[in-house]
């Protein structure tokens, strides 16, 4: 029976594949062409799954001939530790988007879900980099759509600014419609307008009122409470991400970061797939 890196591997390698555009290239081609995405995307996976740093990685993947097979290549033909790492940076932002889509397709979630945000805690920015982007937060605000029947990370969202949680949630919720049957979240996402788009789209939302006013609380005393109570998992789910791979992201820039933080989650995704 194949071991679970192995299962993890093939699970990856089959996702990148179908995440990158058009038809999979050969996992390497001498001149231009050099290493697949899908191969890059696969290797970074593997990378986050292990929690290697770059050269220890592929010390690793070139003693098992077995795991690099699956990439498609023989360990002699293993990338560069420089290469893989640059190359992240060069894919386009899509391309993990889709693979965290796609992981989340592996589990057949539920009827509600539930939203919530959080901050990873970022190593320095150079202050070029912090002054050009007006970048001064010390914490990415990290928005996370989870399903809270089988814990599975939908959608995640990163912002090296702090929006209102309305317009953080009315972003994701928008391009996740056809996910989303109800949607549950504590007051930062207390909006008439979210409520009225996503009644007129089809989802039930369960979100709390701030309280200005009698009416406020007698809409909360209408609420769901049981249904309202299952935005614990959001909580729990995030948890879970910081205590797997830390709260700590190492990539300087928000585009980095926001790479980092879709391909934790679609490797949460499928370390969970893996265990059912």
């Amino acid at each position: 029976m194949p071991t679970k890196l192995a299962r993890f591997t093939s699970r990856v390698v089959s996702l990148a594949q179908k995440a990158v555009v058009g038809t999979p290239k050969p996992a390497l081609r001498r001149g231009e062409d050099g290493y697949a995405d899908w191969v890059i995307v696969s290797i970074h996976g593997l990378k986050t799954y292990l929690d290697l740093p770059y050269r220890r990685l592929l010390d690793v993947l070139y003693e098992m001939p077995q795991i690099s097979r699956i990439l498609g290549l023989e360990p002699t033909e293993l990338p560069d530790y420089s290469t893989v790492c640059s190359r992240m940076q060069e894919l386009k932002m899509s391309i993990w988007r889709r693979l965290l889509q796609l992981s989340a397709e592996l589990h057949d979630t539920g009827e509600i879900q539930a939203i919530d945000a959080t901050g990873f805690d970022r190593r320095g920015a150079s202050r070029r980099y912090a002054k050009r982007t007006n970048y001064t937060f010390s914490a990415v605000k990290t928005t996370v759509l989870v399903d809270c029947d089988t814990s599975t990370i939908l959608d995640i969202h990163c912002s090296m600014k702090r929006p209102h949680d309305t317009q953080i949630g009315e972003q994701v919720l928008t391009r996740n419609l056809d996910r989303i049957e109800t949607i549950t979240a504590d007051k930062g996402y207390d909006w008439d307008e979210l409520r009225g788009n996503l009644r007129e789209a089809g989802v039930r939302p369960v979100i709390k009122h701030r309280e200005f006013s009698s009416l406020d609380a007698a809409h909360n005393a209408r609420l769901d409470d049981e249904t309202y109570h299952r935005r614990s998992v959001v909580e729990s789910v995030i948890r879970t991400l910081k205590r797997r791979f830390g709260d700590t992201l190492r990539a300087r820039t928000w585009f980095g970061q926001f790479r980092e933080l879709a391909l934790k989650a679609a490797v949460k995704n499928i370390e969970a797939a893996l265990s059912r």
